[in-house]
């Protein structure tokens, strides 16, 4: 999977000069949203379907601090998977000095409109599947 790519914006920094730390939780759920895209599932199909995914945890371990006009790249991996529960994990990485920036973790779940959760295996077994088959053989850092 390739990385997403995020460039700070200069609205994202604080008075210090650095992005302030609410922007990399929302760079996350960005690249969460790639991610199911490249993945053919984005978030228009899934919403047609009936399928909400909303967050319910995230964390976020910063290692070094970004400015405008960094280029962070956002890499994805499925940290673990149980049909209703799905949780990413994120490494965003400045991509001219190499340097990790922070690296953080989000847990979704799959629910209907009406707030009930699915069994992705029964109401989307493709998804299920890739999502399966991804959180047990990960991609490659080459892939």
């Amino acid at each position: 999977m390739k990385p997403y790519i995020h460039q700070v914006q200069y609205y994202e920094t604080d008075r210090m000069g650095i992005t302030h730390h609410s922007n990399y939780i929302r760079w996350m759920e960005e690249a969460r949203v790639a991610f199911l895209e490249e993945l053919g599932w984005g978030y228009g199909k899934l919403e047609a379907m009936g399928i909400v995914s909303p967050v319910t945890q995230v964390s976020c371990d910063f290692k070094k601090t970004t400015t405008f006009p960094d280029r962070i790249a956002i890499e994805v991996s499925i940290r673990e998977f149980r049909g209703v529960k799905l949780f990413l994990s994120y490494r965003m990485i400045n991509e001219e000095t190499k340097e990790a920036a922070a690296e953080g973790m989000s847990g979704h779940c799959f629910l209907n409109h009406e707030g009930r959760p699915l069994l992705l295996k029964k109401v989307c077994p493709e998804l299920d599947r890739i999502l399966k088959d991804l959180s047990e053989n990960p991609p490659s850092a080459e892939s």
